[in-house]
């Protein structure tokens, strides 16, 4: 049989993956009057509507309202209890997958004329193109937009095991976990394992997390570590540190990790095992070394400030540059720098990525929200800083409603008096700290956030009193006093 003909298309742009990063550039191309093609190698849209933001967040919402079921924090609200179907949650979070991914995603393809996508496994050839599908795709400029999957650790015996990773929120694909957990333990204490941990714990799952450094999230504020920490263990989850797993393998219907604890062995057993031990850049499949483009230690593409790779013609953006021109894994950085990689590819401009002001948020409940500097890296950078810490209780809003859990933190530079960072354990964080995003970005000083007249009483009034905390004892202040 003869073997058939390879179809060769041109294009403006070629686009090496079709997720929030990819997916930005190509609207930007076509905003431009140009043509894009992105490629897919699983599901249209990649990780954050389909296997990772959204998914999750739906679901730890749902958790929140059953666990709040069973645990109201009024007096006078007496929990009735409420019933759990598992399978019907996953079923309506597919729903909301589908219909998001139909409508910000496929009908954007959909509706235009310049732009496509092909699905199926891409690598560049000897020649530079980019193949796909059983098509050679030729662009004027390239952009390597593959994102991350989850890291796996050399634990023996992982392969025997049926692990899960983060992919498990998955839709339509074998990963998908459809029932249950009686137990589980999660490899990890990051940030996917405190909020997939609430999660199944709220359900009902017996959760224990491993983290091999002396306290989990070992890069945000040692406080804001200590306080989640504190909140977890209160509703019920079993958090280890200090611990290494090195073994997994199969006892039964149960398995069996053990980890090594200053020297020693400890074994813990679950009905499933979770993976959560970071990302890991896509580029190990996408023949890089066909085109000459660079990579660091870690798989991650090294760019410049324009985000381009060793290759001229050749740019990146998103999760797979890793921490390149001090970027983020998330979901809005690869969007906004999509954008910015597309307009340089294709419009001449030299715009450069500005990654010193990102807010992040953990959806744990409560929320932990960051922004800025901690106060280590402040010292590490020689400000002369000053830090201040408050507990939420302070805030009227959080005796208001009766959850007080948490704290807000400010960095400052003592001698400018500029805020530098912000860490919030809080309800509602991840929307305040959008304020403290903007101050960071135009440069606010301390004053700045009390001289705000702040909507009394709201979670945001939390940086105003802790901005008050560095002149005044807020214990002693009345509501609204300055």
């Amino acid at each position: 049989m003869a073997k058939a003909s390879t179809i060769s298309e041109s294009y403006d742009l070629v686009v090496l993956g079709s997720g929030s990063t990819a997916f930005a550039a190509a609207i930007r191309a076509a905003e431009l009057g140009k043509t894009a093609v992105m490629t897919e190698s699983r599901t249209l849209g990649g990780t954050c509507v389909n296997r990772g933001c959204l998914p999750s967040k739906n679901l730890i919402e749902a958790a929140r309202i059953y666990w709040e079921a069973h645990h109201p924090r009024y007096p006078g609200l007496v929990s009735n209890g409420m019933g759990l179907d598992f399978r019907e949650l996953i079923r309506q979070k597919d729903a909301v997958i589908h219909d998001y991914r139909d409508k910000k995603y496929q009908s954007i393809v959909s509706a235009s004329d310049r732009i496509k996508v092909y699905t199926g496994p891409a690598t560049f050839a000897k020649d530079g193109a980019v193949q796909v599908d059983g098509r050679r795709l030729v662009g004027r400029q390239y952009l390597i937009a593959t994102g991350s999957r989850p890291a796996l650790p050399p634990i023996e015996g992982l392969d025997t095991v049926p692990y899960l990773t983060s992919d498990l929120l998955t839709s339509g694909e074998s990963e998908e976990l459809w029932e249950l957990p009686r137990s589980l333990i999660i490899a990890g204490g990051g940030y996917i394992a405190l909020e997939l941990g609430q999660m199944f714990q709220r359900f009902g799952t017996t959760v224990t997390i491993l983290e091999r450094s002396p306290r989990v999230l070992p890069g945000y504020e040692p406080e804001v570590s200590s306080a989640i920490r504190e909140i977890l263990e209160e509703e019920g989850v079993k958090i280890v540190t200090e611990i290494t797993v090195r073994r997994a393998f199969q006892e039964g219907d149960s398995v069996t990790v053990v980890g090594e604890a200053q020297g020693n062995d400890r074994r813990f057993k679950a009905e499933r095992l979770l993976v959560a031990t970071g990302r890991r850049p896509n580029t190990d499949a996408i023949g890089l070394e066909h085109v000459g483009v660079k990579t660091d230690d870690h798989g991650a593409i090294v760019v410049n400030e324009f985000l381009t790779t060793t290759v001229p013609h050749i740019w990146a953006a998103g999760d797979v540059i890793g921490s390149h021109t001090g970027s983020q894994l998330a979901t809005p950085v690869g969007a906004h720098d999509g954008v910015i990689a597309a307009s340089n590819a294709l419009n001449g401009e030299k715009r450069t990525v500005d990654h010193t002001v990102i807010p992040r948020t953990i959806f744990t409940d409560p929320q932990i929200a960051v922004v800025g500097l901690t106060d280590e890296e402040a010292n590490q950078r020689g400000f002369r800083c000053n830090c201040g810490t408050v507990p939420m209780r302070i805030v009227p809003r959080a005796g208001a409603i009766r959850d007080t859990r948490g704290l807000i933190k400010m960095v400052l530079d003592w001698d400018s008096k500029h805020v530098l960072g912000v860490s919030i354990v809080g309800r509602d964080a991840g929307e305040v700290i959008h304020e403290a995003a903007m101050a960071l970005r135009f440069k606010a000083t301390v004053h700045d956030f009390i001289d705000m007249v702040h909507v009394y009483p709201t979670m945001a009034e939390a940086l105003k009193i802790a901005a008050l905390s560095f002149f005044k004892d807020v214990e002693q202040l009345s509501c609204c006093a300055e």
